[in-house]
């Protein structure tokens, strides 16, 4: 066989040539590294090209933009109680919605829920962020194409409150002030604020109404006030549309089983107490703890006015409906009705069909005797009345969801 190729006796030296002190690079060697150089850029901006041509690269995300007749929502929270069904009843009403959640208090199971009920390319995403971080929050703005807030995400623990007060002032008030600069920041003018009767305190007169003075008495009641009067100052001087929602004490759970409470087990201590009463009935704590037997109520125990998570989010989406721009709406979400303590854990009995141990203890730091709302605003203005009303109900419908994931969301 024929040999084109050329052949050396010897090897070609690959050390540089000396001349008189000097060292000179082979120019061989030198046009050869030159020309691997050409080649590798020649191949990453065709790598660039082909890139820039394909879908993946050159189409947006559809969270990233504005479509006609589609409202985007960014639920923060949203992997937690009142979050996960929020975006559930958003995501019905064929709103777009992305969730952004820390997990410190959410669950990763409900967002896997909604996910696989809203499959669909452009319906939901889950972005895990921190509202603490500035940064992190603006990103996540400029990313994504928000039409309108609903701000959920906060820890609510009256208990856990007066233990660590400065937890709730940076989670609660400092967080609200970062996503309202990001909202300006970025031209999202509609926000639907989750607040709470706390910030009420203790009223002398009862029922509360819109006008009751808000002089809250723990630190979570007072660190949502003040994010309340954050976004009021702010919205003095902008064209934000605002919705302020007070509500009571959420109870319930998805009717059709999809979602429930699961509040994480070194927070059952602080939790609500229908979650105390679902444990005291499946075992996992021996009895239900009672604080406080000496309050001036009708039996000793506190009086609360119970909201199922349902109802609670209708009137988040009807707010959101109602929203004007320059404008603050602040409505309690309530039933009207007050129901002791004692009255409460009978009902849960009856919806377990358990016979739960109740241990009365001394009051708990924070609390309140008596707290129940006057509805007339809300049923006014947004057209919203509580359509789940029945105490036993609502618990056995919760308790439905509890017996079918014993451990929560992993049981799924």
């Amino acid at each position: 066989m024929l040999n084109f190729g050329r052949s050396r006796t010897q090897p070609r030296s690959t050390r540089s040539l000396s001349l008189g002190g000097m060292d000179y690079s082979d120019p061989k060697k030198k046009n050869n590294v030159v020309g691997k150089f050409i080649l590798a850029a020649t191949l990453t901006a065709l790598c660039i090209i082909m890139l820039k041509q394909s879908p993946a690269f050159s189409t947006p995300s559809q969270f990233g933009v504005r479509d006609p007749g589609v409202t985007h929502v960014l639920v923060t929270g949203g992997a937690g109680y009142i979050g996960s069904h929020a975006t559930l009843r958003l995501l019905k009403d064929n709103h777009r919605v992305t969730i952004v959640d820390n997990l410190s208090r959410g669950n990763l199971g409900a967002v896997r829920v909604l996910q696989e009920l809203f499959p669909e390319p452009g319906r939901l995403q889950f972005i895990y962020a921190d509202l603490g971080d500035p940064k992190a929050v603006n990103k996540i703005f400029s990313e994504n194409a928000f039409d309108a807030v609903m701000h959920f995400a906060a820890v609510a623990y009256v208990g856990e409150s007066t233990v660590d007060p400065l937890k709730y002032y940076h989670n609660i008030t400092s967080n609200t002030l970062t996503l309202i600069e990001a909202m300006a920041a970025h031209g999202v003018k509609k926000l639907i604020y989750s607040s709470t009767c706390a910030t009420y305190g203790e009223p002398d007169k009862m029922p509360i109404t819109e006008e009751t003075p808000q002089v809250p008495i723990n630190p979570y009641g007072k660190a949502k006030k003040m994010a309340e009067d954050i976004i009021k100052d702010f919205s003095k001087n902008s064209k934000m549309a605002v919705m302020i929602l007070r509500y009571f004490n959420v109870i319930g759970s998805d009717p059709e089983g999809r979602l429930g409470e699961a509040p994480r087990p070194e927070l059952r201590e602080q939790g609500r107490i229908s979650g105390a009463c679902f444990d005291a009935a499946r075992g996992i704590i021996p009895g239900l703890k009672v604080r406080g037997t000496d309050y001036a109520t009708d039996d000793g125990t506190c009086v609360r006015d119970y909201i199922d998570v349902t109802d609670l989010v209708d009137a988040h989406v009807k707010a959101l409906a109602k929203a004007e721009a320059g404008k603050v709406g602040i409505y309690n979400v309530g039933t009207g009705k007050g129901r002791s303590v004692k009255e409460f854990v009978e009902a849960c009995k009856k919806a377990t069909g358990v016979t739960i141990k109740v241990d009365y203890l001394d009051r708990r730091p924070g609390d309140y005797a008596k707290v129940f709302s006057d509805p007339t605003k809300i049923n006014k203005e947004l057209n919203w009345t509580a359509q789940y009303t029945d105490l036993e109900q609502s618990l056995k419908v919760a308790w439905r969801w509890q017996k079918s994931h014993l451990n929560g969301y992993e049981s799924s």
